[in-house]
């Protein structure tokens, strides 16, 4: 037997194994109902029309879900899980737009990093740049500073810290960005769509056009060559090189 429609709110999240508990009233009593909130099965849920759009479930989601008994028919499930609305969500997002700055626990699960915000328990995922240097397991469960970005989608908001480590390469970047000086870059790989850049001893990689490369330098680039590039845009995630083509290195 199965029932549809039923409302309930999110009360515990594991994000490992990728799964909600619902606490729900059925018959004036109090119960729960475990459900998986992977993102490949809402995905297929949403391909076959079962839900409206995917969701990053949190602690306090109001949601509206399906009762079926369990493949190994033990126990009701809840299922084709939807977000409804998040009350404690709205408010840290309307604080957000006059003070974005909120205290959490940093949180590690499957390899992903999490902060817990210290009063609602809503856990967001940790925007990270490819620069920084990750977390170390002391300094999980500790308390830190965080702002929220992507706020006007719910279901993509993120977290960023406050406080960064970033590795020597990206500061030497910044450095070069600031004073526009040329680099010496190498090339390690050319496709008719893009050739690609060591620009800063393999951590930071570049890419340009062969468009931008002029004609008669183009021809005598190959894998090790080298090519000097100033760096035009440089943010905490992004990199943009121009060459500066004097001659081209073997």
């Amino acid at each position: 037997m199965s029932e549809s429609n039923i409302e309930g709110k999110v009360t515990f999240i594991n994000h490992e194994k990728k799964y909600a508990i619902i606490e729900y009233i059925q018959g004036n009593k109090k119960k729960t109902a475990t459900g998986s909130i992977d993102a490949k099965l809402q995905k297929q849920q949403k391909d076959k029309k079962l839900i409206k759009k995917t969701h990053h479930f949190l602690v306090g989601d109001v949601v509206s879900f399906d009762l079926k008994l369990s493949p190994r028919g033990d126990r009701m499930i809840a299922s084709n899980i939807q977000l409804r609305y998040n009350n404690a969500l709205d408010l840290l997002i309307q604080k957000s737009a006059t003070n974005n700055k909120f205290i959490g626990y940093l949180k590690e699960a499957d390899g992903k990093y999490f902060v817990k915000e210290i009063d609602s328990y809503l856990f967001f995922p940790v925007h990270f740049s490819p620069w920084q240097v990750l977390p170390t397991e002391a300094e999980l469960n500790e308390a830190v500073n965080f702002s929220l970005h992507n706020i006007e989608k719910k279901e993509k908001i993120t977290a960023e810290l406050f406080e960064n480590v970033y590795i020597p390469e990206f500061h030497m970047a910044v450095k070069h960005f600031k004073s526009k000086s040329t680099i010496e870059a190498t090339v390690t790989k050319i496709t008719p769509h893009g050739i690609y850049l060591d620009v800063i001893n393999n951590k930071i990689l570049g890419k340009i056009s062969p468009a931008d490369v002029p004609p008669g330098h183009l021809e005598a680039l190959a894998g090790g060559s080298k090519l000097y590039v100033i760096i035009t845009h440089l943010t905490k995630s992004r990199i943009v090189v121009e060459p500066v083509v004097t001659e081209v290195k073997k």
